[in-house]
């Protein structure tokens, strides 16, 4: 080991019980440590919200739908939409859906809902990871719906239930279009705007209630790969065109994430102030090691020792404290990520954030970054200091001893 950082190892340790130097170095690791971790946390939570409110809405609105321009129906089988997603060159799937409002009622209790529709094997593959009571659609009289919608009502599993279409409303009474269903199960996600209003009944039962036979009223796609969204969406409107419109999830609900990246950026400046006084601990810390030692440096000159291997040794002492500081704030984060993963310590109101605890999404690159510039930074900050002792005077260092 060279000289200078094993000085500056001696230094950090400080075995005398008066030197103030080693409690100077403690706690400008410790602030440093403080900030680093904050960051990392306030990172991983706001990322853990984004991509837990992602996966909740992509799991009901899909990452893109392709519709008729005017909001008509659309025909169930149309070659020319086939070849165009065949020739998409990404992992997806897609599937024809139907969605229409329509008024629900179980005795004299009646509520607005939206119905969405899809084929059997596609709503079970779509519901199977929001049941909270019951089944999937079991056959075309089978519905699923909210457990929200399903308290409100006071409805239980294998209830009857009854949807009328909206759009005949004002018909007279037997040409109304009505379907009776048996509730075969309860879905839950957090969202309450989905929770007590949307509604599943298989396609074919939609066709019949909506008078839509072997019409749909659009395609959705779910992708592979979400990064992809934006270049699956403009290949579309490329090869589409009119009568098609093409709407992705994040066009959906643009404000949301509007406000979700507002409030991002001052929740991160604030964290960064934290970390920013935990590097002016650092250039503190330096300072007062600067002070303390200045009979020491003036020896190590005396001794031989240049001016550039002084500011090594203190440099040295920065990018210990840096590293030292920044890897414990490190540990202290994914510590706390892991406790709130596993065993959801801090929890939430669901109907105000859409989930019940605060979800965390650590990336160990995130971390390596943030340990970085830790070390990085704590470097920059004791230059001032190592420029300082640097320019220690040995004889004016010596005089009084």
């Amino acid at each position: 080991m060279n000289l200078p950082i094993r000085i500056a190892l001696r230094h950090l340790k400080a075995p005398q019980k008066v030197s103030f130097t080693r409690y100077a170095g403690i706690m400008a690791m410790t602030g440093l440590g403080l900030g680093i971790a904050a960051l990392i946390l306030t990172f991983s939570i706001l990322e853990g919200f984004e991509r837990t409110l992602s996966a909740k809405l992509t799991e009901f609105d899909g990452h893109i739908r392709v519709e008729h321009f005017m909001d008509s129906p659309m025909p169930q089988n149309d070659p020319s939409l086939d070849s165009t997603f065949t020739s998409l060159p990404f992992d997806f799937r897609s599937s024809e859906y139907i969605q229409k409002p329509a008024i629900l009622r179980h005795g004299q209790q009646a509520e607005g809902v939206l119905v969405e529709a899809y084929p059997a094997q596609e709503a079970g593959y779509r519901l199977n990871s929001l049941l909270v009571a019951g089944k999937g659609l079991l056959d075309d009289k089978s519905i699923v719906i909210g457990r929200e919608l399903a308290q409100t009502l006071g409805l239980e599993i294998g209830a009857e239930l009854v949807l009328f279409d909206i759009s005949n409303l004002h018909r007279v009474s037997s040409s109304r279009r009505i379907g009776q269903y048996r509730i075969s199960g309860f879905y839950h996600s957090g969202l309450q705007e989905y929770d007590q209003t949307l509604v599943y009944i298989t396609l074919p039962a939609a066709q019949r209630l909506f008078a839509m036979e072997n019409r749909i009223t659009g395609r959705v796609i779910f992708l592979a790969e979400e990064a992809a969204v934006t270049e699956v969406a403009h290949a579309l409107e490329q090869q589409l065109g009119y009568p098609y419109f093409i709407l992705t999830w994040i066009e959906k609900h643009r404000l949301l994430y509007n406000w979700l990246s507002v409030q991002k950026w001052p929740i991160l400046i604030i964290f960064g102030l934290i970390a920013f006084v935990g590097v002016v601990n650092i250039i503190s810390a330096l300072t007062m090691i600067v002070l303390e030692k200045i009979r020491e440096i003036g020896i190590l000159k005396s001794m031989g020792l240049d001016c550039w291997s002084i500011r090594l040794i203190f440099l040295a002492e920065g990018g210990i404290i840096g590293f030292l500081g920044s890897a414990g704030g490190a540990t202290v984060a994914v510590i706390l990520s892991f406790l709130q993963n596993r065993f959801q310590l801090f929890s939430i109101p669901e109907e105000v954030y859409f989930m019940d605890h605060i979800p965390v999404h650590l990336e160990i690159g995130l971390v390596m970054i943030f340990i970085s510039a830790g070390v990085l930074t704590a470097l920059l900050a004791a230059l001032w200091p190592t420029l300082k002792a640097s320019a220690v005077n040995p004889a004016g260092a010596l005089h009084y001893e």
